[in-house]
């Protein structure tokens, strides 16, 4: 495992003189200070429980709230010291998050949810923000693409967007025709990429498999047409090039990889199979958080802070967004292999470039806010493949979902950096009850609205609803 440094001289020397600053100001003499033009900035203090923290993350471009909290001295003006670790996969992250090697992590949005209902390891992980907005894509291998492409209606030579995997299912018919498995790489069993391969494979008629744990059966294959298996994301080039697998669901860089080895193309991004999912969360384990509650909130202060900064003035900051996590230490890929979606465009078919500018986004549209909606719509996705196996009421899935998210404690937070003015009400979503308004933008044309998961669920031929158990 490669480790962030931890802060030296230099940090301890800012931290003590941030620390001196604020039990100077409200005395005369910090008014004098002021008077002279040294102004401080007014931090609320809080009574840490705990100075000195490790979190987890994997080599993925939307941890990049944690690198810039860490890089820009976010941590630091909250008194935290941290050290930020890649981990080995995300089963190490959670499991180390779990058992208290780690003090909290960047993870999959699923995973804090999948851990609560006990799907997979059981514990009680709660999250109180979101990392980011979209970021992933669907990559098939050259020899994939070509076969597709003969279906793929284009507009003035390029293909016409978004790509469905209607294109996608002669293929997968072929491959079924001629006894041959059709295997697909996907990160972990409760990932968003998961999720979101699934739902693209769905609406194009083909069958991702169902799980069944109260039969042992966790290979999420049953009835599938198409195969899908865990591969870490580092791995996931290397892995389709191997021909182990013909196309993968990932973050990035790991889509653009393909394209920069000329191994793969990536033709749909999840931007376009849900128009602005949530992505990553910051996860702790619930013990954590009630020994900690100070410490949590300094903590999720520090990340807004990061996320702001990675989004503000129309994404200025991402150039040296890029620098900063093309580091060995942190994901450490080439800088224009990063910089090709986190600036704003992203890259298909070699060649075709286009403009995404919302392909990451960090702070935009309250990205940061853990909206209950946005659990359940994991929930009713882990129902409609099997890993819930038993039907759920709609109070059920609310209980799990205020259960995990805790947009409480993100509001604590948010209040702190208002009143201490780094940030301004209207950044927040304070009137909000949790629920995103019904969304509409999904690659079937499903709209989902998260105050009826049972409703929703009903809308899709492919997957299990009502009464059915695998």
């Amino acid at each position: 495992m490669e480790h962030a440094p931890t802060h030296n001289a230099r940090t301890l020397l800012s931290a003590s003189f941030t620390s001196l600053s604020r039990k100077l100001c409200g005395t005369l003499l910090c008014a004098t200070l002021m008077q002279a033009g040294l102004a401080f900035a007014e931090t609320e203090e809080l009574e840490l429980e705990k100075e000195d923290l490790k979190f987890g993350f994997i080599k993925l471009t939307d941890m990049a709230p944690l690198a810039i909290a860490y890089e820009n001295g976010y941590f630091e003006d909250e008194g935290l010291y941290v050290t930020l670790e890649a981990q080995a996969n995300w089963k190490v992250l959670l499991d180390r998050v779990i058992d208290g090697q780690l003090d909290g992590a960047h993870m999959l949005a699923g995973q804090p949810l999948g851990a609560t209902i006990g799907f997979g390891t059981q514990a009680h992980v709660v999250t109180a923000f979101s990392m980011d907005l979209n970021g992933n894509a669907i990559t098939v291998s050259n020899d994939i693409w070509k076969e597709m492409k003969k279906h793929v209606p284009h507009k003035d030579g390029k293909p016409v967007h978004p790509i469905k995997a209607d294109y996608l299912k002669p293929v997968v018919e072929k491959y079924k025709a001629d006894g041959k498995p059709f295997n697909m790489g996907m990160v972990f069993p409760v990932s968003t990429h998961n999720y979101e391969l699934r739902y693209w494979l769905a609406a194009g008629g083909i069958h991702p498999g169902y799980y069944a744990p109260h039969k042992d059966d966790t290979s999420g294959t049953i009835d599938a047409d198409a195969l899908l298996s865990v591969t870490p994301p580092p791995q996931m080039p290397a892995t389709l090039e191997a021909g182990t697998i013909y196309g993968y669901c990932v973050g990035e860089p790991w889509n653009q990889q393909a394209v920069f080895k000329k191994i793969g193309v990536p033709v749909v991004t999840d931007y376009e199979i849900w128009k602005d999912n949530p992505e990553k969360v910051f996860g702790v384990s619930n013990k954590w958080a009630k020994e900690n509650p100070n410490t949590h909130l300094a903590v999720v202060k520090a990340l807004i802070r990061a996320a702001h900064w990675l989004d503000q003035d129309n994404n200025k900051n991402r150039p040296d967004a890029v620098k900063i996590l093309s580091k060995p230490n942190y994901v450490g890929a080439d800088y224009n292999v990063i910089a090709n979606s986190m600036t704003g465009t992203f890259e298909y078919e070699k060649g075709d470039k286009r403009d995404v500018p919302d392909f990451n986004v960090f702070f935009r549209y309250f990205a940061t806010y853990p909206y209950y909606s946005d659990a359940i719509w994991y929930l009713t996705q882990m129902r409609r493949w099997g890993q819930i196996a038993e039907p759920k009421s709609d109070n059920w899935y609310m209980d799990i979902a205020k259960k995990v998210y805790k947009p409480e404690i993100y509001l604590q937070a948010a209040e702190l950096l208002i009143k201490e003015g780094k940030l301004k009400k209207s950044d927040f979503p304070f009137d909000s009850d949790g629920f995103r308004a019904p969304q509409t933008h999904f690659i079937d044309g499903i709209t989902y609205d998260g105050r009826k998961p049972n409703d929703y669920l009903k809308k899709f031929n492919i997957g299990l609803k009502g009464d059915t158990v695998i």
